[in-house]
């Protein structure tokens, strides 16, 4: 299945770069990049997919939830969002 009909299919809007910028795909190639690192080359060989699946669906809970990121003071992903929403306010939409 092309990537394209599945963003549509998914409801999911595709980026806002223009093709061939610089900010088109870099974050995903960089996760791409560490995903493989960490993961795929560094705890294989798989015996199957299913073991894969599974292996695949534990590092993202770890990465989002458990994993202390530097540039966010040490803290997980997911406490970090948190906080900032606890902490913005939120901008309300001008009525007329």
């Amino acid at each position: 299945m092309r990537y394209t009909q599945r963003l549509a299919e998914a409801g999911a809007v595709a980026s806002v770069g223009s093709t061939g910028d610089s900010y088109d795909n870099a974050m995903a190639e960089a996760f791409n990049s560490i995903f493989k690192a960490e993961l795929v080359r560094n705890k294989g060989p798989w015996r199957g997919t299913d073991d894969l699946e599974i292996a695949v669906a534990e590092y993202i809970d770890w990465y989002n939830h458990r994993r202390l990121h530097g540039e966010l003071g040490l803290i997980p992903p997911v406490e970090h969002e948190t906080n900032h929403h606890h902490t913005t306010v939120p901008v309300s939409a001008p009525s007329g």
